[in-house]
């Protein structure tokens, strides 16, 4: 999960997973999967950050598979 923006200046989480694609429209329009709709003040440049850093702290909390 990710922490985002929205226009109202109020902070949601959002599963990153689940994102499909970003949009500058020129506000920053996410969809998900499941065709849902944020627009956020966030820039894509800074989501794509945020998820990078979710997905890092999410896989070192990951235990190593031993073969």
């Amino acid at each position: 999960m990710i922490k985002l923006t929205g226009l109202n200046n109020k902070e949601f989480y959002l599963n990153c997973d689940l994102i499909e694609k970003i949009e500058v429209t020129p506000d920053t329009v996410i969809t998900t999967t499941t065709n849902k709709k944020y627009v956020v003040i966030e820039d894509p440049q800074t989501i794509i950050q945020r998820i990078i850093q979710f997905k890092i702290a999410y896989m070192s909390t990951r235990p190593e598979v031993i073969k």
